[in-house]
């Protein structure tokens, strides 16, 4: 897909690798729909550095766990948004010994049900004569679960699967991919020295920075060839 002219839906974007990713679709032409929902100032400032890159921006603030498919009214005159990236997600510190009912629905709620009713209503809006094209943001830690943050990688997990799922589904005219990311940037609450000693786990021996994220997820989104595909962006943490 030719990024140039389109519009790309990116939620969570007001900051950390939402925002790397819709800056760098920016950079690639597309106008950018710009979703958050507690970060108002943070947002505009993005949109700023997202108008300066020569495209436009609209912003639109609401909670996924209520009704995501209304995230995309946002888009308003930047409509029909071809390109969807699922980014927003929340991080739990929980296990199964102690995680409730209310914050394993939250969890699920943003992580999982959001962005499969979004890509539903995505896909119901997207007029027949253009293609389409999902990315969702995963976790490489599905495939080795984190033992303190139980219903997160249970919701990636799921994530995983419909990013399958949904590639089937909408084949040929929507293609659905997902990059699962490994040590990218710190964990809120958590500094650089963190990941200096996490890097020492990853074969790559350094910590991946949101430029490779929006690398995979430019090829991701050009490849025409390439759908059902989770993409791993982790600096070989996978193989040990």
């Amino acid at each position: 897909m030719d990024l140039n002219g389109a519009t790309a839906l990116v939620t969570g974007a007001a900051h950390r690798v939402g925002k790397a990713i819709a800056l760098g679709l920016a950079g690639a032409g597309a106008d950018i729909v710009l979703h958050s929902y507690s970060s108002g100032e943070a947002a505009k400032a993005t949109a700023a550095e997202i108008e300066a890159l020569g495209v436009r921006v609209a912003l639109v603030s609401g909670d996924l766990g209520v009704d995501p498919a209304a995230i995309l009214d946002g888009a308003g005159d930047l409509a029909p948004v071809q390109v969807l990236i699922n980014s927003a997600a929340v991080f739990p510190d929980d296990r199964l010994t102690d995680v409730t009912a209310q914050a394993w629905n939250r969890t699920l709620a943003i992580n999982l049900t959001a962005p499969v009713f979004l890509t539903q209503a995505f896909a119901a809006r997207l007029p027949r004569d253009l293609k389409g094209v999902v990315v969702n943001v995963s976790d490489w830690r599905t495939q080795r679960p984190y033992p303190d943050h139980f219903s997160y990688t249970v919701a990636k997990g799921a994530l995983d699967t419909f990013t399958r799922a949904a590639a089937e589904s909408l084949a040929p005219r929507i293609r659905v991919n997902a990059v699962a990311l490994g040590a990218i940037l710190p964990p809120r609450g958590k500094d650089s020295a963190y990941l200096k000693e996490l890097a020492q786990e990853i074969p790559a021996q350094r910590v991946g920075g949101t430029e490779p994220v929006v690398m995979a997820v430019l090829a991701l989104i050009t490849n025409p060839f390439v759908t059902g595909e989770i993409l791993r962006v982790d600096g070989g943490a996978h193989l040990r």
